[in-house]
């Protein structure tokens, strides 16, 4: 790297919504001719792309502001704490600038006004699938921004906005570029997946000659073409979820569904301003393992949400035995300033929000594990992801990288992140399985 370019440093925090907008950004800058510095020393300045959804991510976001200023000392902020500019200004007023989530544009012109471009941008460096902070096999594919729903809970809409889905070719054209670049994982990912186009009436646009809904199912029917694997996440059971299972079973995308329920009782769910069926979800769910046996259920709840009574939350540790779902994840409820969720009353203690918390995971583990031991002398696919001498660290359709488990191949084996391999299961424990290559 040239000692005359430009070197910005860089550090993404939250979900990997985040993520994509930190890839878009690391993308543009590159295509201006900057360098990206992977120290704080080797650094002009730095963008820190913050995340603000709940009180831990707040000060984890904060902390890494004081961090990047007292390394560096000339610091931008974006990202979803930077809506708050005023609670940025006030614990590190030293900031260069701050700009809110997606605000691609104005970290540009921030960046600009601080650190001007190269007057010889190095466009032939960019890569056609742009620059990715994921490995190189697997990607996330962000297809819309915003929320709809008013969600008591939750404050994205404040932060992120309405729904605003990205058109169906440009979302095709990107994959295909990734996928063209190595990418063997396409994770589909936005606020609410299975609301994709709702915002755009559907609306038609031309992909590879042909004319395509700006929908979900029809978005998955054309990336179910590439060579790579598709899996879905944050996907709400609307009734339009039931057109994705037979494409699943067809394996057109993968048989794995990241469906965040939150409850099982109907008076929370609706304190909560969510979908209250749980009824029609289990019927959904047995409907849907039917037609598509090998389906993968993930899915978050919350504990502890302000009136949740022992027989409420009795009736969601009823609900998780009786839907066996394979991958859960369990949050104690946490006030988040400005959700409207702050100001119901009857508020559960924090202790008893632990104390749920440790009940709903026990049950959760021992039903994880019954289903993961029930693969044992199975047969199936795996992605590589990372290779040692001792072992060969891999996932499977069932498996989303850094969230769910992994497809341990003890031994040393010829092989490399990305590729495919077929394994026979010989073990299992709470969250991974244990496997040989198929010879």
């Amino acid at each position: 790297m040239s000692k005359q370019t430009p070197q910005v440093g860089f550090v993404s925090l939250g979900c990997p919504k985040n993520l994509v907008d930190s890839e878009r950004i690391l993308t543009q800058l590159r295509a201006e001719g900057y360098d990206i510095a992977y120290s704080y020393e080797g650094a002009d300045l730095v963008v820190v792309n913050t995340c603000g959804f709940i009180d831990a991510a707040v000060e984890e976001s904060l902390e890494t502001i004081g961090e990047a200023l007292n390394e560096n000392g000339r610091v931008i902020v974006t990202g979803c704490l930077g809506v708050k500019e005023d609670e940025v200004r006030s614990v590190h007023p030293g900031v260069l600038a701050v700009t809110g989530p997606h605000a691609y544009e104005e970290v540009m012109r921030a960046v600009h006004a601080h650190l001007p471009a190269p007057h010889d941008p190095y466009i032939s460096l960019v890569p056609p699938q742009g620059v990715k902070l994921t490995p190189r096999h697997y990607a996330y594919l962000k297809i819309s921004e915003g929320c709809n729903h008013r969600c008591t809970f939750c404050i994205i809409p404040s932060l992120r906005g309405d729904l605003l889905s990205r058109p169906v070719g440009e979302v095709v054209k990107e994959a295909e570029n990734l996928v063209n670049s190595g990418v063997r994982e396409l994770l589909v990912v936005s606020q609410d997946t299975s609301a994709y186009g709702v915002d755009l009436k559907y609306r038609t646009d031309l992909v590879g000659g042909c004319l395509l809904k700006t929908r979900l199912k029809e978005l998955s029917q054309a990336l179910g073409e590439f060579q790579a694997w598709t899996r879905l996440h944050y996907v709400y059971p609307y009734p339009s979820v039931d057109d994705l299972i037979p494409l699943m079973a067809e394996e057109l995308i993968l048989p794995y569904l990241d469906m965040p329920l939150q409850h099982a009782n109907r008076d929370i769910l609706k304190a909560m301003q969510r979908p209250a069926a749980s009824e029609k979800v289990l019927e959904r769910i047995r409907r849907w393992r039917e037609i598509c046996p090998d389906l993968t259920l993930r899915s978050t709840f919350i504990v502890g949400f302000p009136g949740e009574t022992e027989a409420q939350f009795q009736e969601l540790l009823n609900f998780l035995e009786e839907a066996q779902l394979d991958r859960v994840g369990c949050f104690a409820y946490s006030p988040v300033e400005g959700a409207t969720a702050n100001a119901l009353p009857d508020q559960v203690p924090e202790s008893l929000k632990q104390e749920r918390l440790a009940r709903f995971m026990a049950v959760q583990e021992a039903i994880s594990q019954e289903r993961l031991t029930a693969k044992i002398g199975r047969k199936m696919i795996v992605l590589v992801d990372g290779v040692t001498e001792e072992a060969v660290i891999a996932r499977s359709a069932a498996d989303a990288p850094e969230i769910d488990g992994n497809v341990i191949i003890a031994g040393g084996w010829d092989l490399e992140p990305g590729d495919f391999v077929e394994v026979e299961i010989t073990g299992s424990d709470t969250h991974d399985l244990y496997a040989e290559p198929v010879l």
